[in-house]
């Protein structure tokens, strides 16, 4: 994304040696497959963001943090996880179809707008 000038020097910073995102950071599980170039996971990880806007109601909030979880579905097999999600409570929210990038839904607990997740 830098390279493609989609990202400007100011989004990143030096960890380990190599250029990774400000405002982000993700723990993968140390057994899980994983990329040896980038070290990006390819198995469970958690995904913490940093988002501009305040919490919604909560006076004098800079931001906010983000907790950002892929469910990951067997090949073909996303429109049964989705189903299984929203047999367990979950609303779709949008779904994303970015061809051979990925494609996947984003849902919602339905108690509160605070939780969403990523069927993939």
């Amino acid at each position: 994304m830098l390279a493609a000038g989609h990202i400007g020097e100011e989004a990143v910073t030096q960890q380990r040696g190599r250029k990774t995102f400000r405002g982000y950071a993700a723990i993968r599980h140390p057994e899980d497959p994983f990329d040896e170039t980038s070290g990006v996971g390819r198995g469970r990880r958690l995904l913490f963001q940093d988002v501009p806007e305040g919490k919604e109601g909560k006076e004098g909030k800079e931001g906010k943090n983000r907790l950002h979880l892929d469910i990951h579905s067997e090949p073909g097999g996303l429109e049964k996880l989705v189903a299984r999600l929203e047999d367990l409570g979950a609303v779709r929210v949008r779904e994303v179809d970015k061809g051979p990038a990925g494609h996947w839904w984003i849902m919602q607990d339905p108690n509160t707008r605070d939780y969403q997740f990523c069927a993939a």
